[in-house]
Order: structure tokens, then C-alpha cells, then sequence
């Protein structure tokens, strides 16, 4: 393995385990057993390690998104397994996990950022799929992103936010049948 992944490697098992705001380049350095002074040869600082930490994560989200996707399903059918693998994803991931507590508890300026940029990077994913669907002529012509972010945060709210407030989480098969029967039957041509 070449110092730079291994630098990568240590960086993303700190931030997992203590965020962002606790790491610190000393500690990497010990993780990836390297001088702090290597770190700087192939990073300019903890902002730049993460972000490009972040994008790594991003792409490995829409892949796991992408191999949900059939090539022959209907666009109620990609969406729905799409934003639910990236949700899956959202919930499993130990770094997005370590994101996400971060960015509720602590608020960090830096992890506030990786959150909106993580979302947009799930918009843009979905909007490129609305446009294909829309170009198909399966539904209707709409202002894509904004229903890519619609989707976004109403799958959000029914797998992450209901349990909040109500005693059961929803299934995914009652997630799927509220969104088709709504939002879905509005888009068809």
C-alpha cells in the first residue's frame, strides 16, 4: 500500500471512531504509523484529508445506489431502491454515522458543510435519473432537482424521522406504498 492510502486509510478510521473536530494530524500520523510531516506532503491540512476522505464516500454511496438500479424498472421502482440503498448507506457507513452524530451534536462548521454537500451529492445522483425517466417519457417534464430534493428529504422523514415521534418505524414496503400512491402517481405521464 502506498503512504497516501495509508494516510487515507488512518485518517478515515480516526474520523470514524473520535469525528472530526477530535482528530487531530497527530494522531493519523500514529494510526498510519508516519511523521506528521508525510500527512503534509500529500495533504495541505484536516480540512483537505477529510474532503477528500468525503468524496471517496460519496462515490462508494452512488455505487451501492447504481447496483440498486435495474436497468428495465420503472422510475417508482429505481427511485424507491436507490434512495433507500443511500439511506441504508446513510445509516451503516461507520464514518457517515460518526458525520452525521457530529453534525447534530456539535454543529462543526466543517462536518455542517460535508452534511449539505453529501445531500447535494444525493439530489444531483437522483436528479440524473428523474432527467433519464423524463427524456424516456415515463413522467411528466418537471423541475427535476427539485423533486430529486423532495424525494430526498421525504424518504429522510419516513425512515429516519418518524420513529422520532411514533412508536413503530415504518417498513419499507409501507414507505414504498405512501411514496407511489402520492408522490410517485403526481409524476407519471
Amino acid at each position: 500500500m502506498d503512504r497516501k492510502q495509508e494516510i487515507l486509510t488512518a485518517a478515515t478510521k480516526s474520523f470514524s471512531l473520535f469525528g472530526y473536530k477530535a482528530t487531530t494530524m497527530d494522531q493519523i500520523a500514529k494510526i498510519a504509523n508516519v511523521g506528521k510531516g508525510t500527512i503534509y506532503t500529500f495533504f495541505e491540512n484536516k480540512e483537505v484529508l477529510f474532503q477528500e476522505i468525503v468524496l471517496q464516500m460519496i462515490a462508494e454511496m452512488k455505487h451501492e445506489a447504481t447496483k440498486a438500479i435495474k436497468e428495465d424498472g420503472s422510475f417508482q421502482e429505481n427511485a424507491h431502491a436507490a434512495l433507500m440503498k443511500m439511506l441504508e448507506f446513510r445509516e451503516t457507513h461507520q464514518l457517515f454515522v460518526k458525520i452525521i452524530d457530529e453534525e447534530k451534536e456539535l454543529r462543526t462548521p466543517t462536518v455542517q458543510q460535508v452534511v449539505q454537500q453529501v445531500e447535494q451529492a444525493i439530489v444531483s445522483f437522483v436528479k440524473e435519473k428523474i432527467d433519464k425517466y423524463i427524456e424516456r417519457g415515463e413522467i411528466r417534464q418537471v423541475n427535476s432537482e427539485l423533486v430529486a430534493y423532495l424525494l430526498l428529504k421525504t424518504y429522510l422523514a419516513l425512515v429516519n424521522d418518524w420513529n422520532i415521534t411514533h412508536d413503530q418505524s415504518l417498513s419499507e414496503d409501507e414507505i414504498s406504498t405512501i411514496i407511489q400512491d402520492t408522490f410517485f402517481r403526481s409524476l407519471l405521464n
